[in-house]
């Protein structure tokens, strides 16, 4: 039994600038699956994440040499996924359930802990929500764009970005109380 050699993502980084293929076997190998995670929760199903991954790798592999060192190379392979799920959005052109600001205030949806429910119910509800729910709270939640980044990259206005956030947290908050078994009524106000 041959035993493959791992390599450091330095390793493979170069590999892959080199253009050697077995490098960029190995670094889709190792990665695939932390990427996959990560298109996971902008698609709406499996099958649409691993198309994102996909076209996520085709850009990786032709624009390694731009990669100049600044910060992690995952944290820029990281960058590519998620800027390649928004790309595949706005492509789609999914049109945003935007939702009122005066309405997003309405709703119960600050101060809910999310850390306790397993992360694999909680990527199942994420990707329940509406394209543009889902698109703004990963944005914000997860990958840290501020509202005015978020409204600049999707086209919609700050206030539109904040709407969606508040929304897709009541949404969520509901449908973890449903997964935990309570009633969303026993919990609101």
């Amino acid at each position: 039994m041959k035993v493959a050699k791992l390599y450091t993502l330095d390793e493979l980084m170069e590999g892959c600038k080199a253009g050697n293929r077995q490098m960029q076997e190995m670094l889709y190998r190792q990665t695939a699956s932390k990427m996959l995670a990560v298109c996971m929760r902008y698609a709406k199903d499996r099958m649409e994440a691993e198309d994102v991954l996909q076209m996520g790798y085709v850009k990786i592999f032709q624009k390694v040499r731009e990669f100049k060192g600044e910060g992690s190379f995952e944290g820029w392979i990281r960058r590519i996924m998620v800027n390649t799920a928004i790309e595949s959005y706005r492509k789609n052109l999914r049109s945003l359930n935007v939702v009122p600001i005066e309405d997003a205030y309405e709703q119960p949806s600050n101060g809910f802990d999310f850390s306790s429910l397993g992360m694999q119910d909680l990527m199942k509800v994420i990707q329940k929500l509406a394209d543009g729910y889902r698109m703004v709270f990963n944005m914000y939640v997860i990958e840290g764009y501020s509202h005015k980044e978020i409204a600049e990259t999707l086209g919609i206005t700050e206030g539109a970005s904040k709407s969606q956030l508040s929304r897709a947290r009541a949404i969520l908050q509901q449908e973890i109380l449903k997964l935990e078994g309570f009633g969303y009524a026993t919990h609101a106000g």
